[in-house]
């Protein structure tokens, strides 16, 4: 229950606030007064789990003698005395001295066995009195040197032991757990056997829990996970390259300062070091003194909707906030994957420079290292007020995939082998993860695809990334400033022709193919231009999605050995599309192979991408085929503009069609004998295979045949009556 929330009808009744005329304007400061006491007093209704008993009668405001010039009151019960900078003026800093004096005044009335606890006093009256944002801004102090200040103190009755208390304090952003703890100690009237230790306070920060999570930086999907990946925990340095991509201007490059504990980071540091050294050597004091330059990025900049998107706590307030040394903020191994997927998309110079981690940054020198080559790796440890490591964090990006792995109680270091093995094992369990690109929706009128990302959607202009609004939208003007992602769901894609959509799990951009001009000679369809020609539309997934897609699409319930062989031949074609598409990637329609989206990936298709790659170095033929009669007409001069005029002697062999057309040379009039490729023929006039007759008439020519599909290489009706295993029924398509 929020504390605002609870009605004055459950508090007592507010105290008596006295004046004498020395602190003024006394009406004023009175009505302050009573505000303060019943907005505290509700706080601690809503904390403590319980309201207490009655208010004190009275309570004197007076102004303070003889104070130490570091404090307001002096505190004793009854009694808040106060220094007034200027007479009449009830300004900001009276009133923040006030509501600090009012709480501990509230805790001496409804926590009296606290009264000797001065950590605990001290520490509720600066959680509650609304001056820790004052003290935030303070330079920054490692919490491991507050918590030594305030061992050194433990009465807080200086200024720098109340700057270390703020500090503690500052790791949570609402009211620390150890407080609430001990407030509803208070009120369930347990004895105060034990005061506040340091340890206890400077325990705010968050739990902590061993998580695993492995995504796919081509798809998107979780390829593997352990423990509990959404949840939220605090980040350690692990968004210090998002500081860097968020910067508008180059990163200065700065003059290591040697006595400051925060520079320490690592052996032989260069004179001078720049955002490269200071990324893979983790320099907190680059960033820090970065940020007392005043160029540093406020709130990471354009990634700081990314990462609020992917589930980041809040906004980080300052340079300590950002890079993890206070624990302020959280994000969970998974939105820390999602928000590192995109930044390898918009960023391969940062990846690179991440490369060099396991070389000569944070996980240089260890047995593990030379297993991080070609990963990009980022480390971040979360410290306890001791500087014990309470959670290790490595992210780890290589060409396909994107790791992060959180361990509690132990430094990056300690666990570095895990990485590289937990790579391998997601390789080993699932083929077919490498990126496949496919040029989609060529057939489609560019300008009426509508793309919908139920996640979070990004598009990326030179490495800048801009948030694409909820719900449909036009995906050409988005590709054409760059890639656009989804984080955490596939894309969903709509036209006219599909008006449900369809899912597409990977990343979009544009490519506009070169002009396309038929083959002289070579009758071509406005549907086969266009899918001869290519599209502008550039679609990159896994392989092993790609994959599962075209199968889905040429026939669905395929099933069994005929199913592995029919995706281990589309996989193959993925790579060989040059002679489809001349340096250009395979496309989605029937020129090459239908691909509708991606689907949910069957065994088969995993059976198949774990499969060695076929021997032959060609693009590979498939068909629906089968022996199933069919018999169609089309108009014959539908046919004709086909073949030409004249045509007789019409027969088909070998995948083409064989005729003679009469021809003209001057006064000599001869039959010529001419083919085209079988093909042609069939899917400009949508016949279900390559005929086995026709038989031409005046008005109409009439075909007849077998099966379905141009009839070459792979017959997927022959393969699933075979009985073979799939490398025999590729062995007896392809055999040559």
């Amino acid at each position: 229950m929020g504390w605002a929330a609870v009605t004055v009808a459950l508090l007592a009744a507010t105290p008596v606030f006295l004046t004498r005329g020395d602190v003024t304007p006394e009406a004023e400061l009175r009505a302050e007064a009573e505000a303060t006491w019943k907005a505290l007093e509700a706080r601690y209704v809503a904390e403590a789990g319980g309201a207490p008993g009655r208010a004190p009668v009275n309570i004197s405001l007076r102004r303070g003698e003889g104070m130490l010039p570091s404090r307001n009151g002096q505190g004793r019960p009854g009694l808040v005395e106060l220094r007034q900078g200027s007479p009449g003026v009830l300004d900001e800093r009276l009133r923040v001295a006030l509501r600090h004096e009012l709480a501990h005044q509230l805790l001496w009335w409804a926590c009296p066995a606290s009264a000797e606890d001065r950590l605990f006093h001290e520490a509720f009256a600066l959680a509650v009195s609304g001056e820790l944002a004052e003290w935030r801004e303070a330079p920054y102090q490692s919490l491991g040197s507050a918590s030594a200040e305030l061992a050194r103190n433990p009465d807080v009755d200086t200024p720098r032991a109340r700057r270390a208390l703020a500090r503690v304090l500052n790791e949570d952003t609402g009211l620390p757990k150890s407080l609430m703890r001990r407030l509803r100690q208070c009120q369930d009237g347990a004895r105060w056997a034990v005061p506040l230790s340091v340890d206890e306070l400077a325990g705010v920060a968050q739990a902590v829990a061993s998580a695993t999570v492995v995504l796919s930086r081509h798809s998107g999907e979780v390829l593997f996970s352990e423990g509990d990946i959404r949840t939220a925990m605090p980040y350690g340095s692990t968004l210090k390259p998002f500081v860097v991509a968020g910067s508008a201007a180059a990163p200065p490059v700065l003059s290591p300062r040697v006595e400051v504990p925060e520079w320490s980071c690592g052996e032989r540091l260069p004179g001078k070091v720049d955002a490269k050294t200071a990324l893979v050597r983790s320099c907190n004091g680059y960033f820090l003194d970065w940020e007392g330059q005043g160029s540093v990025p406020k709130a990471f900049g354009p990634w700081g909707s990314v990462l609020s998107a992917v589930g980041l706590s809040g906004e980080p307030l300052d340079m300590a906030d950002a890079i993890g040394l206070r624990s302020t903020l959280r994000l969970s191994p998974w939105g820390l994957a999602q928000a590192y997927r995109l930044l390898a998309e918009a960023r391969p110079d940062l990846m690179e420079v991440l490369a060099g981690s396991a070389a000569r940054g944070t996980l240089s020198e260890l047995p593990a290292s030379k297993a991080y080559a070609g990963v990009a790796a980022k480390t971040g440890t979360v410290r306890d007020a001791d500087s014990r490591p309470r959670l290790g964090w490595i992210v780890a990006v290589d060409e396909d995939l994107v790791a992060v792995v959180a361990r509690p109680g132990t430094m990056p270091r300690a666990f570095a082998d895990e990485v590289p093995e937990v790579l391998a094992k997601v390789r080993k369990k699932r083929s077919g993860l490498e990126a496949a690109r496919v040029q989609v929706l060529g057939l489609v009128q560019p300008s009426a695809i509508e793309a919908r990302c139920q996640g979070a959607g990004f598009s990326l202009e030179q490495g800048t990334p801009s948030a694409i609004p909820e719900g449909f939208t036009k995906l050409e003007p988005l590709v054409q400033k760059g890639a656009v992602v989804c984080l955490g769901s596939p894309w969903r894609v709509r036209f006219p022709d599909a008006p449900a959509g369809r899912d597409y799990a990977g990343i979009f951009t544009s490519s506009p193919p070169p002009p396309y001009k038929p083959p002289a000679g070579v009758p071509t369809s406005p549907n086969a231009f266009r899918a001869r020609r290519g599209s502008d539309f550039l679609f990159r997934t896994t392989r092993l999605q790609y994959s599962a897609g075209v199968v889905a699409a040429e026939d669905a319930a395929l099933k069994g050995e005929a199913r592995v062989a029919l995706a281990r031949v589309v996989a193959h074609n993925e790579r060989y599309a040059h002679s489809r598409h001349a340096g250009r990637p395979v496309c989605d329609t029937t020129h090459c192979q239908t691909f509708l989206g991606t689907v949910r990936v069957q065994l088969e298709e995993e059976r198949a991408l774990a499969a060695p790659p076929l021997r032959w170095r060609e693009w590979l033929p498939f068909s629906q085929g089968g022996l199933e009669p069919w018999s169609e007409t089309r108009p014959r001069g539908q046919v004709d503009s086909l073949l030409g005029q004249g045509v007789t002697a019409v027969r088909f062999a070998e995948g083409r069609v064989h005729f003679l057309r009469t021809k003209r040379e001057g006064s000599a009039v001869f039959d010529a004998a001419e083919s085209l490729p079988c093909e042609l023929l069939r899917s400009a006039l949508k016949l279900p295979a390559c005929p086995r007759t026709a038989h031409f008439g005046d008005r109409e020519v009439s075909f007849d045949g077998r099966g379905q599909g141009h009839g070459e290489g792979l017959d997927v009706e022959e393969a699933k009556a075979s009985g073979l295993d799939s490398g025999r029924i590729l062995e007896r398509a392809y055999a040559r």
